[in-house]
């Protein structure tokens, strides 16, 4: 008798568990029922053993449902594991249907996963966006580029682009546009032989921008890249060669300075020489007196040879003397 209590009892458990189970899952069950979408109430029960939520995973799948889009449940209980937005993934691909541009789901998978917006990815493709080169938080807010004139020109553009979904995985991004956008522009206008054609015909950045097909390898199709605004800055090429001529300049005074050295240097070099000289001729005469005294000694010099010399040297002395003006002494203080 026992026993068959505990029987009794167990079954008791286990239908009031399935009770429960079946209470909890039922008015999921019942609303994908309504929907056209047949999920099992086991099928529910393990979705939540999978840590998947299965409000989630039936939402999304009566959304894709309605739509039209065969998409299993495997699939977006997958690609919720994997920690994507199914419910982004499913709006874009009833987005994309909606505007016959092919989406499979294994791509649009793969786009969230990456880390892209791929429902942002499919409104850009149907509806292009505008993007300003450079961008409104960049340092500058002009592309400044100088002619072949030397005249600087800051330009603003707006480049319209549509997302290419087949490069979107892997493809480079706005930053990418925007950077090669700016290196176009300051080549264009750095090709100009004058500023004043670039202000006649901004177009022409536009034109040769467009052709250097700067949409390779991104995730985007750039439809057209139109000038906003033109502003003529600096000359540059009348800075450039002022600035050259002042460093001319320093050069120059610096070799002047140099040469000015080198001739100090010499004139110094002069006057030790002409010094160097005088003392020559000092240390000659310096010796007349012993060669006068040798001779005297040797008899070679009599002494009316050396009165001679003395009356000729006396002489010589006056005419000197007559010929020289009179020096007046000079003042004292």
């Amino acid at each position: 008798m026992p026993v068959e209590f505990v029987l009794i009892g167990i079954i008791l458990l286990v239908v009031i568990v399935l009770l429960s189970v079946v209470m909890r899952y039922l008015s999921l069950w019942v609303q994908a029922l309504a929907s056209g979408v047949p999920i099992g109430i086991p099928t529910l029960f393990m979705m939540n053993l999978r840590k998947v939520s299965p409000k989630v995973i039936v939402k999304v799948q009566i959304m894709a449902a309605k739509a039209g889009l065969d998409i299993s449940t495997n699939q977006l209980e997958a690609h919720f594991l994997a920690g994507g937005n199914i419910y982004n993934v499913v709006q874009a691909l009833i987005a994309a249907d909606k505007a016959n541009i092919p989406l499979p789901f294994p791509r649009a998978a793969a786009i969230d996963l990456a880390g892209r917006d791929v429902l942002e990815a499919v409104k850009t493709s149907v509806n292009p966006k505008v993007i300003d080169c450079p961008k409104p938080d960049d340092a500058k807010d002009t592309v400044d580029a100088v002619a072949k004139d030397g005249i600087q020109l800051k330009a603003k553009a707006r480049v319209t682009v549509r997302t290419n979904i087949e490069r979107l995985v892997g493809g480079a991004t706005e930053d990418t546009i925007i950077a090669r956008v700016g290196e176009g522009i300051v080549t264009s206008i750095g090709s100009a032989n004058s500023h004043k054609e670039v202000l006649e015909n901004p177009d022409l950045i536009s034109k040769n921008v467009l052709a250097r097909g700067l949409d390779t390898g991104t995730a985007y199709e750039i439809l057209s890249i139109d000038i906003a605004d033109v502003d003529v800055g600096k000359n540059i090429g009348a800075k450039l060669q002022a600035e050259q001529a002042e460093a001319d300049m320093r050069i120059a005074q610096a070799k002047a300075e140099e040469r000015r050295a080198m001739a100090v240097a010499a004139e110094q070099e002069h006057l030790a020489s002409v010094q160097m000289m005088r003392a020559k001729v000092i240390e000659a005469e310096a010796q007349i007196p012993l060669a006068i005294s040798e001779a005297f000694r040797s008899g070679n010099l009599g002494i009316m040879d050396y009165y001679t010399m003395k009356n000729i040297m006396a002489d010589t002395q006056m005419r000197s003397s007559i010929a020289k003006p009179d020096k007046k002494n000079p003042k004292k203080k």
